[in-house]
C-alpha cells in the first residue's frame, strides 16, 4: 500500500482496486466488529459483571472519550496518510473486540472498551473525510446510502449466524467476539495489501480550524451527538432490562434493523438528492422527537414489547438519514477543510457523549421515561436549527441568515 496513485486517474485501475471499492470494504469491515460488540454487550455486562443502569452509563462514557479526542487525528495525519490511519484503526478495533470477553470485570471491560473505541472513533473520523473527498458531490448522497446498505448487509451475515447458532451450538461470548474481531482485522489487512494510496487533488489543511461560517454544522453535530447517545446507551439496555431480551433476541432485533437499512438506505440517499438536506433533516428530527416521546410512554403507560420493537427499528432508520448532515457540509466546505473539520466535528459531536451517559445513568435509576423525554427535547432543538439550512447550501450561503458572494475562509 506504499505506492501512491492520483485519485483523478483511479478509473484506469481495475474495478476491484478503485477507491469506491475500498470504501465499501471498509464500510463492511467496521460493523462486523462494532455491531457485534453492541449486540452482545448489554447481556455480557449484566451476566459477567452484574451491571446496572449507572454502570452501563459509565461504560458508554468511557467508550465516547476517544471520540471527544478525535481532534487528535489532525496531528496524526501530519505523519500518516488518512487511508493508512483508517485501516490501522480498523485493526485496533478488530483486535480489541476479539479479546473483549477475556476481561469480565468492571475494570477490564472499561479498559478494552477504551481500546476498541479508539479504533472505532479514529476510523470513523478519517472515513468520513475520505468519503467526502473521494465521492463527487452530485453522487455523494446516493453513494453514502449504498455504503450504509453495504455495512448493514455485512453485519446481517454475522447476526444471522449468531441467531442461528447461539443456542444451537451453545456459543460463548468469547467465541463470537473472537470471530467478529478477526473478520474485521482480515479485511483491513487485505485492504492494506490490495489497494494503492489514493492521492486526492486537494491537499488537506493539517491543523485545527474553526470557521464561523460552519457554525450551524457544528451546532447540529453537537445536538446529534447528545441525542444519539440516549439511543445507543439506553434504547438497547431497555430491551434487556425491562423486557428481558436474551442475546439471540437482541440480535434478531438488530437483524431487522439491518434488513430495513439495506432496503431503505439507498432510497434515503436518493431522498437527500431529490428533496435536499433541509427537508430530509427536518423529517428526521421530527420523527425522532415523536419516537422518543413514545419511548417514554412505554414506562408511563406500560405499553408492550411489540411497540418497543417497532420504535427501535423506526428510531434506527431515522438516524440513517444523518447522511444528509455529511452532504450539507460537503456542499458548504472548502475542499481543503474536509479532513480537519471532520476531526473537529467529531470532537464536537462527542462533547456531550463524554458526560451524558454517566449522568443520565443516574437519572435512569430514578425515571427511565425522563431520559427519553429529554432526548425528545434535544430532537426538537435540532429541528429548529435545521430550519436555518438553505434549500441549496453552498460556500457563502451556509444558512438562510446569510446570502453573499462565495465565502472566503473565515
Amino acid at each position: 500500500m506504499s505506492k501512491t496513485f492520483p485519485l483523478d486517474d483511479a478509473h484506469q485501475l481495475p474495478k476491484w482496486r478503485r477507491p469506491v471499492v475500498l470504501l465499501f470494504l471498509m464500510a463492511a469491515a467496521m460493523p462486523l466488529a462494532f455491531s457485534t460488540w453492541m449486540a452482545l454487550i448489554n447481556n455480557f455486562v449484566i451476566e459477567a459483571a452484574d451491571f446496572d443502569g449507572s454502570d452501563i452509563g459509565w461504560l458508554h462514557t468511557v467508550r465516547e472519550i476517544p471520540g471527544f479526542f478525535a481532534i487528535g487525528v489532525i496531528a496524526i495525519i501530519i505523519f500518516m496518510r488518512e487511508q493508512t490511519l483508517a485501516l490501522v484503526s480498523l485493526v485496533l478495533l478488530g483486535v480489541a473486540t476479539a479479546i473483549t470477553a477475556w476481561f469480565p470485570t468492571m475494570g477490564g471491560i472499561l479498559t478494552i472498551t477504551m481500546l476498541s473505541s479508539i479504533g472505532f472513533h479514529y476510523y470513523e473520523t478519517v472515513n468520513q473525510s475520505l468519503q467526502l473527498q473521494w465521492l463527487p458531490k452530485h453522487r455523494a448522497p446516493q453513494m453514502l446510502g449504498w455504503l450504509v446498505s453495504a455495512g448493514s448487509a455485512a453485519t446481517l451475515v454475522a447476526y444471522v449466524l449468531i441467531v442461528l447458532t447461539w443456542e444451537t451450538l451453545d456459543l460463548s461470548y468469547n467465541t463470537v467476539y473472537m470471530l467478529a474481531g478477526a473478520a474485521t482485522v482480515a479485511i483491513a489487512v487485505y485492504c492494506m495489501v490490495a489497494f494503492p494510496q489514493f492521492e486526492a487533488p486537494n491537499p488537506q489543511v493539517k491543523k485545527m480550524i474553526l470557521r464561523r461560517r460552519y457554525w450551524l454544522y457544528y451546532a447540529l453535530q453537537f445536538m446529534s451527538g447528545a441525542r444519539r447517545q440516549i439511543f445507543i446507551v439506553f434504547a438497547g439496555f431497555m430491551m434487556v432490562e425491562k423486557f428481558g431480551f436474551e442475546v439471540h433476541e437482541v440480535t434478531a432485533l438488530y437483524m431487522i434493523n439491518l434488513v430495513a437499512n439495506m432496503v431503505f438506505a439507498p432510497f434515503m440517499g436518493r431522498a437527500v438528492h431529490v428533496f435536499g438536506e433541509r427537508a430530509t433533516l427536518l423529517f428526521e428530527y421530527a420523527g425522532l422527537a415523536l419516537v422518543f416521546l413514545l419511548y417514554g410512554g412505554l414506562y408511563f403507560f406500560g405499553w408492550g414489547v411489540l411497540l418497543a420493537m417497532v420504535l427501535y427499528v423506526v428510531d434506527h432508520l431515522l438516524f440513517a438519514l444523518a447522511l444528509a448532515l455529511k452532504t450539507y457540509f460537503q456542499k458548504i466546505a472548502d475542499p481543503g477543510d474536509i479532513a480537519p473539520t471532520a476531526a473537529v466535528a467529531f470532537t464536537i459531536n462527542h462533547i456531550a457523549a463524554v458526560f451524558l451517559p454517566a449522568a443520565l445513568g443516574y437519572l435512569w435509576l430514578v425515571s427511565p421515561a425522563a431520559v427519553f423525554v429529554l432526548a425528545a427535547c434535544m430532537a426538537s432543538v435540532s429541528f429548529l436549527l435545521a430550519l436555518l439550512i438553505p434549500r441549496h447550501p453552498e460556500p457563502g450561503y451556509e444558512t438562510i441568515l446569510t446570502r453573499r458572494a462565495p465565502a472566503v475562509a473565515e
